[in-house]
């Protein structure tokens, strides 16, 4: 009896030369999309300030953690500069989306949101302004802010919310808390949204601690329960510098699982214009 040999559809040689092509398209698409990780942490780290304002019974610190595992990098932001009236603006944010185009976007927020601070001074008509600028660009992206003016003559504290996670507080007696202060929403939006300002004194010794949804919030924490550790870590250490407690705080977001990154922003306080510790 005859046997015939069943036809192969491919020869050794052709299999082995499509597994090499295909092998080399990956390598070039882990290469184009390992670039766009650098460009994107390219553009983060150079639009990040460098130095924040500090003034007598003021000191703050910043810091920022890229993404766990370099994929969902370029969202997060926060600012410090000088205002128009002599006042001091810090900002912190969260831009919608990862990569090239929210590196990008960030920067844009952050030029549009310091050119219009240099000519009103109000959180809440900065945040305005803002969302209207953005708008009128359509990038299609948009992005959390909480942006806060401090008045070094009379110590008070002006703050507007941007559908950005809540402050945490505390001060050098034993109070501590999250803020619930009102605020609309994201930026980029809805035009003409309106940002609600909420006034504060710092007539106490403490600190008040800005950060991103990625300090507190991950696949094994809810919000709640990390904003609740990070009031915890603040109230606990609140005697210490700006700069430990935004190391410290920042620290803490390893624990949360994310794969987000992750921004805080510190300021340490005296009551009135004692200095802080």
């Amino acid at each position: 009896m005859n046997r015939r040999r069943t036809p192969r559809s491919a020869s050794a040689d052709d299999l082995l030369s499509t597994l090499q092509d295909l092998t080399a398209r990956a390598r070039r698409e882990v290469e184009f999309h390992q670039a766009r990780v650098e460009l994107a942490q390219a553009l983060q780290r150079d639009m990040l300030p460098a130095v924040l304002p500090s003034l007598p019974g003021l000191r703050s610190a910043a810091g920022y953690a890229p993404a766990r595992h370099g994929l969902d990098i370029g969202g997060d932001w926060y600012d410090g500069f000088p205002l128009a009236d002599g006042a001091l603006g810090f900002a912190i944010g969260d831009v919608q989306g990862h990569d090239v185009e929210a590196a990008a976007f960030m920067g844009q927020v952050r030029i549009a949101m310091r050119a219009i601070a240099g000519t009103v001074s109000d959180p809440g008509e900065i945040l305005g302004r803002t969302n209207d600028l953005l708008l009128s660009v359509d990038s299609g992206l948009f992005a959390t802010c909480t942006f806060l003016r401090l008045d070094p003559a009379t110590w008070e504290l002006h703050s507007a919310r941007a559908g950005h996670v809540a402050c945490v507080w505390a001060t050098a007696g034993g109070r501590s808390g999250v803020t619930e202060d009102p605020g609309g929403l994201p930026l980029g939006i809805e035009p003409g949204e309106g940002y609600p300002v909420t006034r504060r004194t710092l007539d106490s010794d403490g600190a008040i601690v800005l950060l991103t949804d990625g300090v507190v919030e991950g696949p094994s924490l809810l919000i709640e329960d990390g904003l609740e550790r990070v009031r915890r870590l603040i109230a606990g250490h609140v005697g210490s510098s700006a700069a430990r407690l935004a190391g410290m705080v920042l620290g803490a977001a390893e624990d949360t699982g994310h794969e987000d990154d992750a921004a805080v922003l510190v300021l340490r306080h005296g009551a009135a214009h004692g200095g802080p510790r």
